[in-house]
């Protein structure tokens, strides 16, 4: 795993200071790529690629980039693995005129697969995760590819005269002619989904490319302009191998349909294995984490190091679980129980690891066991991804059950409910709830959940689109502009909310909804980041293409049953572990976030909340900030989501 940045001069003039420029872009990188770092400048100094090495194969000096194809016409900077290289070199040494290699790094066979194949062919020949910048020296184009899942971060932009790129923010803003100006309308997407969408980011003209594109960029280029996102081109889609699946299902037994999953699984584990470092993994105890390491288990001679974090809350922890997994497999196993004073000492190293706001609770324990992994292993394979691909989250199935329900009542009497509900006082509401208030107590709510539960479901239903009614089931506002002052939500996927949803039943349509934007916006975004924060390389075996590609052809009826997600994955894991230790419920990977800022982070938020300092900044609405704030230390209302993305924003602001 590494870190990659560079520049490209958009005039196509001559800057001396490249060089200078780009070295401290990438020394921004350290922790990414902490064993080694390299710079190409061309000779005509038009661009300019950095890379920081985190050394996982072929630990020689041959594994140094920038690095140059043997035939001399591209230079690569890559971040990620190409896990199949090996037997991608051996189909180039079988060729007539078959490259001769220096190193056996997998960076070097990418460069001889595009030397002989193209870029395209050979990218979709890649199993992997990987974000990297090719520099084509005959037709003077740079390349920027990401892999199909978007596991690996890639970011560009301008600066001055300059295309600019790089692994995270802190790369692009290291430019001396960087503008460093907040986009409104992406923090208003961030009110929304607690994270901002590609191919937005936090800052004016600064995007992210989307999961497995191609962009391709010259110097002065007129096609490219500033402010607005470089057209790319897909080399694989997501949206169309579900497609393809859903018109193509799987038609074999339940049995073949498990054994077929098992195969993939366990060669996408052992590809995975592949290390020059030591190698471990994460283990929650869910589905997913423990199904991992199970295959990994039993691909591996000796006892897998396995790494969990604990809470003392009780309906906050899962450790004990993970616990009975480890025992059970033989895993070599590490655990760490997170207090509250931890989450402030992680605190202050959030927004410089994320670099743009970001507020999924998750990760500040996603840092805790990647830094705890770190102090014994280089690489830790992690499950995500299978709750996306096999249909595991609860609110697919509370989705599932309100928009049946919804439907029932025609859409010209459901739009006319909204502005009814939304004319209805807070006080009156109350007085309605008031009777109700023991009642509520003792289900774990308060007026003010009903209230803003009421408000939430009357802006549902109003939806025509299942999609748009599913995007404001998740969202912590359905009216997210409120919260950020002269902003206007631009359009995401949600926006097209008709396209293609006839081809998909419910399930399949929020599995990929959720693989091209909650995923790798927020999962990767979290674990990428974590761990690069401590030098750690995460694989995600799950998220093998071929692994995706099979769950695309999956009927529902075979991933969702008695109420309960991932039967199929269910039934690879119980060929490993006892049922006992698979059929429980889920708490995910939850934080105590609320009762914290009661308490031991009370002092921080009041400081980061401050009337005035909101005032004075004029992003947000700051009596909402304010009144929420109160409600929630009076326990009158429970806004602890709404209250960690404001923090988060204010965080990452302070240090911007």
């Amino acid at each position: 795993m590494c870190g990659i940045t560079g520049l490209l001069n958009f005039n196509n003039k001559a800057n001396k200071q490249l060089r200078e420029i780009c070295v401290r872009m990438t020394n921004t990188l350290t922790h990414r790529g902490p064993d080694d770092s390299g710079i190409w400048v061309d000779p005509d100094y038009v661009y300019a690629l950095g890379h920081r090495r985190l050394s996982i194969l072929d630990l020689s000096p041959e594994g140094h980039q920038p690095m140059i194809s043997s035939c001399g016409r591209y230079v690569i900077v890559f971040n990620g693995e190409v896990f199949n290289f090996q037997s991608i070199r051996k189909e180039l040494d079988a060729q007539t005129a078959a490259p001769v290699f220096r190193g056996h790094s997998d960076t070097e066979v990418m460069l001889a697969a595009i030397s002989a194949w193209g870029l395209k062919q050979a990218v979709q020949k890649f199993i992997g995760m990987f974000a990297f910048a090719l520099w084509d020296r005959n037709e003077q184009t740079l390349h920027l590819v990401r892999d199909r899942l978007g596991i690996k971060p890639l970011y560009y932009g301008w600066a001055g005269n300059c295309f600019i790129f790089g692994s995270e923010l802190k790369a692009l803003t290291a430019h001396p002619e960087f503008a460093k100006e907040i986009s409104r309308d992406a923090l208003a997407l961030y009110f929304r989904h607690r994270y901002i969408p590609a191919p937005y980011s936090i800052y004016q003209g600064v995007f992210k490319l989307y999961p497995g594109h191609i962009l391709s960029i010259r110097p002065g280029n007129p096609t490219a302009a500033v402010n607005t996102p470089v057209h790319s081109e897909p080399y694989w889609s997501a949206r169309d191998i579900w497609k393809h699946g859903a018109d193509n299902p799987w038609e074999g037994s339940d049995e073949e349909a498990v054994n077929t999953l098992e195969n993939l699984l366990k060669d996408a584990v052992q590809l995975r294995m592949i290390s020059d470092v030591p190698l471990g993994a994460f283990l929650s105890g869910g589905i997913d984490s423990s199904t991992v390491v199970a295959l990994m288990q039993s691909l591996s001679a000796r006892p897998v190091k396995t790494f969990t974090i604990g809470f003392y809350e009780d309906s906050f922890n899962e450790a004990h679980y993970a616990k009975k997994v480890a025992d059970h497999l033989g895993t070599d196993h590490t655990e760490l129980y997170l207090h509250e004073r931890d989450a402030l000492s992680i605190i202050p190293a959030l927004p410089e690891m994320y670099d743009e706001p970001f507020a999924d609770q998750s990760q500040m324990p996603t840092y805790l066991v990647s830094k705890l992994a770190k102090e014994s292993v280089t690489v830790a394979l992690s499950g995500d991804g299978g709750d996306e691909l096999f249909s595991g989250y609860q609110h697919y199935l509370d989705a599932f059950r309100q928009w049946r329900t919804v439907q029932k009542v025609p859409y010209f009497v459901r739009s006319r409910v909204l502005p009814l509900i939304k004319k209805i006082s807070p006080d009156t509401i109350d007085n309605f709830i008031l009777p109700l208030n023991a009642v509520l107590v003792k289900l774990g709510l308060s007026k003010g959940n009903v209230k803003q539960r009421l408000y939430n479901f009357a802006d549902r239903l109003s939806n025509q689109s299942f999609l748009l009614f599913y995007r404001d089931l998740l969202s912590n506002s359905t009216s997210p502009c409120s919260n950020v002052l002269y902003a206007q939500e631009p359009a995401t996927i949600f926006s097209d909310a008709v396209n293609s949803e006839d081809s998909f039943d419910l399930y399949q349509l929020m599995s990929l909804v959720d693989l091209i934007t909650y995923l790798p916006d927020d999962i990767l975004v979290k674990v990428d980041r974590a761990s690069m924060a401590v030098s750690l390389e995460a694989r995600v075996p799950l998220l093998d293409h071929r692994v995706v590609e099979f769950a695309a052809r999956i009927p529902t009826a075979l991933k969702v049953r008695t109420g309960k997600g991932k039967l199929l994955l269910r039934q690879v894991l119980k060929r490993y572990i006892p049922e006992e230790l698979i059929e429980r419920p889920k708490a995910g990977f939850a934080v105590p976030v609320g009762s914290w800022l009661r308490n031991p982070l009370r002092q921080w938020a009041e400081e980061m909340l401050d009337e005035k300092k909101l005032s004075e900044q004029g992003f947000l609405n700051t009596h909402l900030v304010r009144s929420s704030w109160m409600e929630h230390l009076k326990g009158t209302h429970n806004w602890e989501a709404y209250l960690w993305e404001v923090l988060m924003f204010q965080a990452w602001l302070e240090q911007e």
